[in-house]
């Protein structure tokens, strides 16, 4: 009994092509947990497609990604001088954000990331003319930027890409290659008739893999259920029911990222006010699970556990049988799944 990711291949592949078609020359990323679906076989996706390079978020996932994928790998993480050498082939791609980091990487194939409004990492306008001297002992591959998922100033995407332009052509740097990220297509299409010489390519992840949302559904299968009446006790703490109903055993715990949630921007007053909610009722031991039976997401009877979840599911509601699936929204980049079918 699992916790089963199954794929409609044929609309996952579907999607993934509509997303190539409109970003000419994309660079697929490959990072994290493979989006949910494991590196493994996002690297015979990106191989069956045909791009020539695949992203990768670590040098040690460019170590493991090397034995997957043949063509060059592009390390999103910026180098740092002095970080732990890992064995990389030479179409491995390094990421540097620093004058000092690309003096560091002598002989190496380079993408300079420049600092965007994201201000995470990157060269600075002030630093561009250091950088003649430094880019003559690397091979340049391009130019990177990293842009944010939301504006608030009035500007668009189009603009801090074309500003930085600008900067670097002023520094009479090369502008063979620009690597974006978070743009959209007719944006991409713009800035490639702005700048006819330079090629942009789009680095993509979430909206390559997880753009189709009806493409994929997690399940978990039923393990055990067993009945009981309010004020029963159960459980590791030997809590007691709230009331009659069925106690769920169902495929699924925190080693596969279940009960485990990223903190969330709130904007607006419902978000905000639904986020008060679900903290005052976790007061009560009140926690919604991510599986759902007849038409409805159930309440955790207690925190998940390793491998499984505990769900009360009341006597209003038919009861589930061992072997019986429930779907699960869970979110992909935290979840690890048990097996994966194709269907």
């Amino acid at each position: 009994m699992a916790l089963t990711l199954y794929v409609d291949t044929q609309r996952w592949r579907a999607h993934q092509q509509s997303v190539l078609q409109q970003f000419p020359g994309i660079v697929p990323v490959c990072k994290g947990n493979g989006y949910g679906f494991g590196h493994e076989r996002l690297a015979e996706e990106v191989t069956r497609f045909g791009t020539d390079i695949l992203a990768v978020g670590t040098t040690y996932e460019a170590a493991r990604a090397k034995d997957l994928f043949g063509g060059d790998l592009l390390v999103l993480t910026p180098f740092r001088l002095g970080e732990e050498p890992v064995p990389l082939p030479d179409r491995a791609i390094r990421s540097v954000s620093s004058v000092e980091g690309v003096r560091g990487l002598v002989g190496a194939r380079v993408v300079i990331e420049v600092m965007s409004s994201m201000k995470r990492h990157g060269i600075s306008e002030e630093d561009l003319p250091k950088l003649h001297a430094a880019i003559e002992d690397v091979r340049l591959e391009g130019f990177a930027i990293h842009l944010p998922l939301d504006r608030a100033d009035g500007t668009t995407g189009v603009d801090e890409v074309s500003a930085w332009m600008e900067r670097l052509r002023a520094a009479h740097l090369p502008l063979h290659t620009m690597f974006v990220s978070h743009l959209k297509s007719d944006d991409l299409a713009r800035l490639q008739q702005m700048y006819p010489q330079t090629r942009f390519r789009a680095r993509i992840g979430t909206r390559l893999w997880l753009g189709d949302h009806d493409a994929t559904q997690y399940r978990g299968a039923v393990l055990d259920v067993t009945r009981v009446s309010k004020g029963d006790r159960f459980g590791y703490r030997q809590q007691k029911t709230a009331g009659d109903g069925y106690l769920v055993v169902v495929a699924g715990g925190t080693s596969h990222g279940v009960g485990l949630e990223a903190p969330k921007a709130l904007h607006g007053m419902m978000p905000r006010a639904k986020g008060v909610a679900r903290a005052g009722l976790a007061t009560m031991n009140r926690n919604l699970s991510p599986f759902v039976w007849a038409g409805k997401q159930r309440w955790f009877a207690e925190p998940p556990h390793m491998q499984v979840s505990i769900l009360f599911v009341p006597n209003d509601a038919p009861a589930p049988q061992v072997g019986d699936e429930l779907v699960a929204h869970l979110r992909h980049t935290t979840t690890q799944f048990d097996r994966l079918l194709d269907h």
